[in-house]
């Protein structure tokens, strides 16, 4: 059992939104690696930073993904900074991650400044440029497939993508 795509992207690119959709349109699974944390934590992902550190979410996440990855077949939103660890990204390898890429414009716009993502506080946009110098040169290496996000109507993605799954463009 493998997924049929895994998303990756910065906050804001739409991977929950598109994957949810996307599983949607393929008749498939959808499952989400935050989704998957806060639910074995039984608290927000928000919390789990105060609580118990950055270190110990990045573990359960780790953990998150090795079980979407071995149970399931369909659509996994992946958190935004899963790729920034070699153990994921290699759990990653030979599978089909879609990088959904989105402006910093537009990410600002979508995940907005009043947000309870743990690394987006304070400054919003001035962290969100930061994570994605440091995160797209990661979205590139591990992605086989590349999606624009950015002005485009989720049903425009979802369909780009589904045509390239099911024509072997991934």
């Amino acid at each position: 059992m493998s997924p049929r795509a895994l998303l990756v992207g910065a906050p804001g690119a739409g991977k929950t939104t598109v994957g949810r959709r996307l599983a949607e349109y393929l008749a498939v699974e959808f499952r989400d690696t935050d989704d998957e944390v806060v639910l074995k934590a039984g608290k927000p992902i928000a919390d789990i930073f105060i609580d118990q550190g950055e270190d110990a979410f990045r573990a359960m996440e780790t953990q998150a993904l090795r079980e979407v990855i071995g149970q399931c077949d369909g659509v996994v939103s992946l958190g935004g900074g899963v790729v920034m660890r070699a153990e994921n990204r290699e759990l990653l390898t030979g599978l089909p991650v879609v990088w959904l890429e989105v402006s910093l414009s537009e990410a600002v716009k979508r995940v907005g400044m009043g947000t309870a993502r743990p690394l987006l506080m304070g400054n919003v946009r001035g962290r969100l440029m930061q994570l994605m110098a440091e995160r797209t040169p990661v979205y590139e290496a591990v992605a086989t497939l590349r999606v624009v996000t950015s002005g485009r109507e989720v049903d425009t993605v979802v369909e780009e993508i589904a045509a390239k799954l099911e024509g072997g463009g991934v």
